[in-house]
């Protein structure tokens, strides 16, 4: 199980990587044609986060509803130990869930709005040209 917590992770790792390169100003970043061509076509692949990070969060809710509750003295304290441990992770999980949501989302319309800058930028060079 702890695979499918590596895989988001990575994803969302690569997903900040790449919001961050793609928010540096141009004079810094002479690559950023090739790059946002490359963040283009990771897109499709990388909308696999959506349905992968709803189902992670179905397996948290259903592992929430059908947790032990440790409210009374009958627990011991490795039982309760086990609990909070439990409860952290999945709280854990849930935060990385939507950090990886949140990524996509920034990372699609960022992606979007430079290629609509681009557009534009060769429009006025094309009016320019012609004037």
């Amino acid at each position: 199980m702890a695979l499918e917590w590596v895989v988001i992770g990575y994803a969302a790792g690569a997903e900040a990587i790449m919001l961050i390169l793609l928010t540096l100003p141009r004079s810094i970043n002479p690559l950023r044609k090739g790059l946002i061509s490359a963040t283009k076509a990771l897109l499709k692949p990388f909308l696999s986060v959506v349905p992968f990070g709803l189902f992670l969060i179905m397996d948290i809710y259903w592992k929430y509803s059908t947790r032990l509750t440790c409210s009374s003295d009958n627990c011991s304290p490795s039982d309760y130990l086990r609990h909070e441990k439990s409860i952290l992770k999945s709280q854990r999980n849930a935060i990385l869930i939507a950090a990886a949501l949140l990524f996509y989302w920034l990372l699609y319309s960022i992606t979007k709005l430079l290629d609509r800058i681009d557009e534009l930028d060769q429009r006025i060079q094309k009016l320019k040209n012609e004037d």
